[in-house]
C-alpha cells in the first residue's frame, strides 16, 4: 500500500549535487586563472548588458565563457546594473567571486559585434584568458568605425525614412530629419555637461515638436501645405528607439523579473520625460494662438503603397543601425529585419487586425531574421531585433495620447498612451518568440540529421 501512494521523485525537481573534491586540488587548479577568467567574463557581461541584451542571455554567455576556461561550477547573478559571479572551490574553501557594475548604457553595435566574435572564439577554445583579455581591452578602447557626423546624418535619415513609412510628404520628411539631427547634436552637448538622461529626453521631445509646429503655423503665409503630425511622430520614434524595449520585455518573459522591472521603469521614465517635452511645446503653442492640429492615433493602412513603405522600413532599420555605429554587414542585416517586419505589419493590418496584433505578428519574423543573420555571421541577433522594430515603434499613438490629454480628453489620451505601451510590449514579445522559434526549428533539424545518419 505504501508503494502505491508514496512518491518516488523529488518534490521540486532534481537539484545539482556537489561532488566531493579535494579543496587543495581545486585551489591549485583555479588559483592560476580563476581571477582573470571571472574578471574577463564579468567585463564581457557588462558590455552585453550595456548594449541592451536580456539578463538571461547575458548569464548564459558569462557562464559559457567561464566554462570554456575550465571554471565549470560557476554561478552568475545578473540584475539591471550589477553582475555577480561566484566560482565553487570545494566544500571547505570560500568561493572565488567578482562583482561588476554596469555604469553606463550605450548602443554601440560595432563594439557589440566585436565582442560577439570574441565570445565565439573563446567558446571554441582558440584564445587563452590573457589573450582574450588583451583583445577585449582593444575592443573597448577602439575608436568608432566612422566619424560622429556620420552618425548624426544617420539619425536624420532614420527620422526621414520613418516619416516616409508613416506616409508623410517630402517636406515633412526633411523637417523630421533636421529635428532629429538637432536632437542628436544638442543632447550630445548636454551629455558632456553631465545632464541626466531624463532631462535630455525632455529636451529631445521639445525639439522634435517645435520645428514642425512653427512651420505649420507659418505655412499659410509661406503658401505651403504642411501637416506636422507625422513629422513630430517621427521625431518621437527617434527618441524611443534608444530605449531598451526588447531587453526589458525579454527579461520578463525569460524569467528575470527584477531586471525587467528596472529596465521597464527606466523606459517608462524616459518616455514620460519625452512626453513632458512634447506637452510643454504643445501647451505653449496653444497659449500663443497656434492653429488646431488634428492628430490621429495611427496611420491608415495602405496596401497600395506596400513596396514604398517596405523600402522605407528597411531604410529606417539600416539608418538606426548606422546611427549606433553598426558595421556594414550588420546594417544590411538590420535592413532585412526592417523589411520583413514592415511587410508582416502591413499585411496583418490590411486584414483588419488591430495595431497590437499586427505589431506582434511583425516582430516574429524580425526575431527569425536576427537568428538567421547570426547563423550567416552577418550580425548579432540583438542588432537586428532592436533596429528591425524601429519602423514599427508607436510614435503616432503616443503623440495622439499626449495631445488628447492636453485637450482635456483624458480617457482617450490615457487609452492611447497605454495602447502605445501595449504595441511596444507586443513588438518585444514577438521578437522573443521569433528567436525561440528559430532555436526550436534548428534543434529539430539537427536531431533529424542525427537520426538519418
Amino acid at each position: 500500500m505504501t508503494r502505491i501512494v508514496r512518491e518516488t521523485d523529488p518534490p521540486t525537481g532534481s537539484l545539482p549535487r556537489l561532488a566531493k573534491a579535494d579543496s587543495r586540488e581545486l585551489d591549485e587548479a583555479y588559483s592560476a586563472r580563476v581571477g582573470e577568467v571571472l574578471d574577463l567574463a564579468g567585463n564581457i557581461g557588462a558590455i552585453l548588458m550595456a548594449s541592451g541584451m536580456p539578463a538571461t542571455a547575458t548569464m548564459d554567455q558569462v557562464t559559457g565563457i567561464a566554462a570554456a576556461y575550465g571554471i565549470g561550477r560557476c554561478e552568475v547573478d545578473v540584475i539591471n546594473t550589477t553582475i555577480h559571479i561566484a566560482a565553487y572551490r570545494g566544500p571547505t574553501s570560500p568561493a572565488a567571486t567578482t562583482l561588476h557594475t554596469v555604469r553606463s548604457r550605450s548602443m554601440d553595435f560595432s563594439r557589440l559585434a566585436a565582442v560577439d566574435r570574441l565570445i565565439a572564439r573563446i567558446r571554441a577554445g582558440e584564445l587563452s584568458s590573457s589573450t582574450a583579455r588583451d583583445e577585449l581591452d582593444a575592443i573597448i578602447t577602439a575608436p568608432h568605425p566612422y566619424k560622429r557626423w556620420v552618425a548624426t546624418l544617420a539619425w536624420g535619415a532614420l527620422a526621414f525614412f520613418t516619416a516616409g513609412t508613416l506616409g508623410a510628404s517630402l517636406l515633412a520628411c526633411f523637417v523630421s530629419a533636421l529635428s532629429a539631427m538637432t536632437i542628436d547634436r544638442v543632447n550630445r552637448r548636454l551629455n558632456r555637461h553631465g545632464l541626466p538622461f531624463f532631462f535630455q529626453y525632455a529636451v529631445g521631445g521639445a525639439i522634435a515638436t517645435a520645428p514642425p509646429l512653427v512651420l505649420y503655423w507659418l505655412s499659410p503665409k509661406l503658401g505651403l501645405h504642411f501637416e506636422p503630425t507625422v513629422a513630430i511622430a517621427a521625431g518621437l520614434v527617434v527618441l524611443l528607439a534608444g530605449l531598451s524595449l526588447v531587453g526589458s520585455v525579454g527579461d520578463l518573459i525569460s524569467g528575470a523579473p527584477v531586471t525587467a522591472a528596472g529596465r521597464f521603469f527606466e523606459l517608462v521614465m524616459m518616455t514620460a520625460a519625452t512626453i513632458a517635452g512634447v506637452a510643454l511645446v504643445l501647451h505653449l503653442a496653444n497659449r500663443f494662438g497656434a492653429p488646431f492640429v488634428a492628430i490621429s492615433a495611427e496611420a491608415p493602412p495602405a496596401l497600395a503603397e506596400l513596396p514604398a513603405r517596405v523600402a522605407f522600413g528597411a531604410a529606417s532599420a539600416a539608418a538606426y543601425a548606422l546611427a549606433c555605429y553598426a558595421e556594414r554587414t550588420a546594417a544590411v542585416a538590420a535592413a532585412f529585419g526592417g523589411a520583413a517586419g514592415t511587410i508582416a505589419f502591413l499585411l496583418t493590418q490590411g486584414l483588419g487586425l488591430g495595431a497590437v496584433v499586427a505589431s506582434f505578428a511583425a516582430a516574429v519574423p524580425i526575431g527569425l531574421v536576427g537568428r538567421l543573420m547570426e547563423r550567416r555571421s552577418l550580425a548579432p541577433p540583438l542588432v537586428v531585433s532592436i533596429a528591425g522594430i524601429v519602423p514599427l515603434l508607436p510614435g503616432l499613438a503616443l503623440l495622439h495620447g499626449i495631445y488628447a490629454i492636453l485637450n482635456d480628453q483624458h480617457a482617450v489620451g490615457f487609452a492611447s498612451v497605454l495602447s502605445a505601451m501595449a504595441i511596444g510590449s507586443a513588438l518585444a514579445a514577438g521578437v522573443t518568440l521569433g528567436e525561440w522559434s528559430f532555436w526550436k526549428v534548428r534543434r529539430r533539424r539537427v536531431m533529424a540529421r542525427g537520426v538519418s545518419r
